[in-house]
């Protein structure tokens, strides 16, 4: 299987006349001087444009930039612990570097970007926004999530999805067992192959839409990828569902 290929927004920002010099804050300042710090700074009225910061002393620090409600983009390199951006929103956040337990964790809307693997819980109960991770990934990665999408270039561990209510996880290489165990309403598209899927979610047709769906997260995750690559995998009942919304009979011959 051949890698899937990457769009690194960082070249266009490079090649951008607009790109200014980003601003410096430092971890160093501590966790609330820097919360308060980072909100103060002014954003532009443009989304195309945001507001640019650089975060340095990465050093594997717990709980980094919880709880940002800032329309900013933050630039960071380095290791970081467990539950880093926890809770964010707004923020377009761009780390490199290894990041530990519960990275991006109830997030609300924004993006988080990480180059680099996570350890277990990556993306749980997230509500919305955008997170990719560009490495791999440990258990539980999406657990109860009710919204927003997650990527994963590389693999990812057991019970992916588990007890995820709706959104989408998006995996470009293969996935540990019990994949999506106690989903509800969301969808994992996988590009590799499951050790095994769940007791109650099937494969299912990648539809035109579905299609559509999953080329927006790509996108979304400045990923180049051709969704025609992926196999949708969806709860039993949703797919029963879906069947009689089309009208499309299942008879079960004795």
């Amino acid at each position: 299987m051949n890698p899937m290929p990457i769009f690194d927004p960082a070249d266009a920002e490079r090649g951008s006349k607009s790109h200014r010099a980003a601003r410096q804050f430092s971890l160093d300042s501590g966790p609330q001087a820097l919360h308060e710090a980072i909100h103060q700074v002014l954003v532009t009225e443009s989304d195309e444009q945001l507001t640019q910061i650089e975060v340095t002393g990465s050093a594997g620090q717990h709980s980094v930039l919880m709880r940002l409600d800032h329309l900013i983009r933050i630039q960071m390199k380095g290791p970081l612990g467990d539950y880093a951006f926890a809770f964010n929103s707004q923020a377009d956040i761009r780390t490199t570097g290894e990041v530990g337990n519960g990275v991006a964790e109830g997030m609300v809307s924004g993006a988080v970007r990480v180059r680099g693997d996570a350890g277990v819980g990556a993306g749980a109960g997230l509500t919305g926004g955008t997170l990719a991770i560009y490495g791999t990934v440990g258990d539980r990665c999406g657990a109860a999530m009710r919204g927003g999408g997650i990527f994963v270039r590389g693999d990812v561990g057991d019970e992916t999805g588990v007890g995820a209510l709706n959104g989408m996880i998006v995996i470009g290489g293969n996935a540990g067992h019990n994949l999506g165990d106690a989903m509800s309403n969301a969808t994992v598209f996988i590009r590799g192959s499951a050790a095994s899927l769940a007791v109650g979610v099937t494969e299912a047709p990648l539809r035109k839409r579905e299609q559509l769906r999953l080329g927006l997260l790509l996108i979304n995750a400045s990923i180049r990828g051709d969704a025609k690559e992926f196999r949708r995998i969806v709860p039993v009942a949703l797919l029963e569902a879906e069947a009689s919304e089309r009208g499309e009979l299942s008879p079960n011959w004795r």
